[in-house]
């Protein structure tokens, strides 16, 4: 699955594994073993399907919008707009990521040559028109020839797509693609309407909302400050049993906010419901309040079983000064996280250990079994140290740990042909100071600028110049769009089963395309190499082993310098809402919360 989010973030659908052919018609799509949900199953069991319908909730967005095409290069695209307006063929739910359930397509025809989804003869636009065979086909056209440079890669592997009925699409493999996530990957599609955007350009910007199939529709709107959403009463999906518990609000509107800490006191004033919080500090200090005492602001810990998120400061190796990988370690082991978990963070911060962090698929220790096997191809184009060094993050526990790694940082950049000039880390064949920037975007307010301050100081220890830029967002978007960044504070967000969209991470075809996600730069052909086996990977085993060996090479060649996750979404929110008592880790999933009935009246 594939959606943008603001700043260029995605949740990507997982891998799949296991046979692929489908003789017969079905109901679902699972390419890994069996569905969860099987014979007549009614919803999904993190919902509630009794949740009362109504009510109105108001929650925060961050940053500018000037576009709600949010799959296209140009313009920053307003949230959420694609997914309350518009429905995909199929839904995959979050207690079961390598299965696909009927919502625009009611059945599906799997075989190894191809897909061929079945459109519900009930499925309409919000305008009451059929949603047929040739919307389908428009909207696979439009996002791989006018939609971002990401697209084509993502979607390689078709051949070609063919109406087969006028509610009826075929979309055939390329021979030898061997991509088993494919066929999930076309029934996440978002479907648009070929008649609604006749006339225009997919590849332009508008701040005109295009005519969607979803629950919703966008009724209000003012540039860069509030979306309103309001519930189609004629929204043709509502009794699906992959639609059974969401969207229970009347009413959704989004309020933009530049900084993520000012929405900490909309939230106590009442001008916001719900508030998910990102700076540790906050959540351990700045709810100290009768508000969050008298119970009228609840404080609330999720569970979630998701992959981190891959948070970390990304060097742009275009830049000649990071070409080298002990350049890149050097620097990286400047970065003291041990003081911020203590200082700044609370301990509420675990440092990311791998590129998969909490999937159970990491790198770690030596390569052993099937992941050496897969190394050992590449063991003349590779480092010994991915073979003979467990990859790890430096550790600051105290003062001697602390020399120790400014030591070995000096050593790494001898090493890469640095040394002390006039106490400033200098290029001895250049005769250039190592000199760069940090940039983050103001969405992310101070909190940053606390992290940064020690790891700036360290950096100066060892001679090298580093300063820290804060950005307004729409200027952060377009120097990352446009490679023109020497370190970026980024978030790659990661599936809990990655896989194709990995290449779009990590791949060369994506590295010089302007708008992709490669902001690092990375031209390897091992990597590539590993990227294409994991996309052919034909049992779970051979799938990990192949995730283990492609995080041990990105980890060996320091890329980036890995930051922190949170084990948990920490949420706080006005007590006239409620949401589904689980157990199931599906973290926070505001799409099927609901109002209290009191509150309704």
């Amino acid at each position: 699955m594939l959606r943008k989010r603001t700043l260029s973030l995605f949740v990507l659908a997982g891998i799949l594994f296991g046979a692929t052919a489908a003789t017969a018609e079905s109901g679902s799509i699972a390419l890994y073993g069996k569905p969860k949900y099987t014979g007549d199953w009614q919803h999904f069991d993190y919902v509630n399907p009794n949740a009362p319908k109504g009510g109105r909730i108001v929650l925060p967005a961050y940053g500018t919008f000037d576009n709600f095409n949010p799959f296209i290069f140009k313009g920053i695209a307003a949230t959420q707009v694609a997914a309350l307006t518009m429905d995909a063929l199929a839904f995959t739910p979050d207690d079961d990521i390598t299965a696909a359930y009927p919502l625009i397509a009611k059945k599906f025809d799997l075989t190894d040559d191809y897909i061929e989804f079945f459109i519900d003869e009930r499925a309409r636009f919000a305008d009451g028109s059929k949603i047929t065979a040739d919307d389908v086909i428009f909207s696979y056209r439009s996002l791989v020839e006018k939609g971002s440079p990401l697209y084509k890669i993502y979607y390689a592997d078709v051949d070609r797509a063919e109406k087969t009925g006028a509610l009826s699409v075929r979309f055939y493999f390329k021979k030898g693609s061997n991509n088993k996530e494919l066929p999930l990957i076309l029934s996440q599609m978002l479907i648009y309407s070929a008649k609604d955007w006749e006339g225009k350009d997919f590849a332009k910007p508008y701040l005109e909302a295009p005519l969607g199939s979803g629950p919703y529709i966008l009724t209000d709107f003012q540039p860069n400050k509030y979306l309103v959403f309001k519930r189609n009463p004629n929204y043709w999906a509502k009794d699906l049993p992959s639609r059974k518990g969401f969207f229970n609000f009347d009413e959704i509107r989004y309020d933009y906010y530049q900084d993520t800490t000012v929405t900490l006191q909309a939230l106590f004033s009442g001008n916001i419901d719900i508030r998910e919080e990102y700076i540790a500090k906050i959540w351990a200090t700045g709810y100290d309040n009768d508000k969050v005492k008298n119970g009228k602001i609840v404080k609330e810990e999720i569970p979630h079983s998701e992959t981190a998120r891959l948070q970390n400061f990304a060097f742009n190796i275009r830049r000649p000064q990071f070409a080298d990988r002990r350049v890149r370690k050097a620097v990286g082991m400047a970065f003291n996280f041990e003081w911020a978990k203590k200082n700044l963070f609370y301990n509420q911060y675990e440092r990311l250990n791998s590129c998969f962090t909490n999937s159970g698929m990491e790198a770690t220790g030596l390569p052993v079994g099937r992941e050496l096997e897969i190394l050992e191809q590449f063991r003349k184009e590779l480092p010994a140290s991915v073979f003979d060094r467990p990859p790890e993050n430096p550790v600051y526990g105290d003062y001697l740990s602390a020399r120790e790694n400014l030591r070995q940082a000096v050593a790494l950049l001898r090493e890469a042909g640095y040394d002390f000039v006039d106490g400033k880390m200098t290029n001895l064949k250049t005769g250039k100071p190592l000199k760069f920037e940090i940039l983050s975007n103001s969405a992310n307010g101070s909190s940053f600028t606390r992290v940064m301050l020690p790891f700036l100081q360290n950096l100066q220890k060892i001679g090298i110049d580093a300063s820290f830029r804060n950005l307004e967002v729409n200027v952060f978007k377009n120097r990352l769009d446009n490679f023109d960044f020497d370190v970026a504070i980024i978030t790659f967000p990661i599936s809990r089963l990655p896989g194709n969209e990995q290449k779009e991470f990590w791949g060369s075809a994506s590295a010089d395309a302007k708008g992709s996600f490669n902001l690092i730069g990375i031209k390897n052909p091992v990597i590539d190499r590993l990227l294409d086996g994991l996309v052919a990977a034909q049992t779970k085993e051979d799938y990990a082993a192949h995730i283990r060996a492609l995080d041990r090479v990105i980890l060996n060649e320091h890329y980036m310098i890995l930051q922190w996750y949170a084990p948990r979404k920490q949420v706080a929110y006005q007590n006239r809402f409620a949401h589904p008592k689980t157990d199931l880790k599906v973290g926070f999933q505001p799409y099927t919360w609901w109002m209290k009935e009191e509150e309704r009246r």
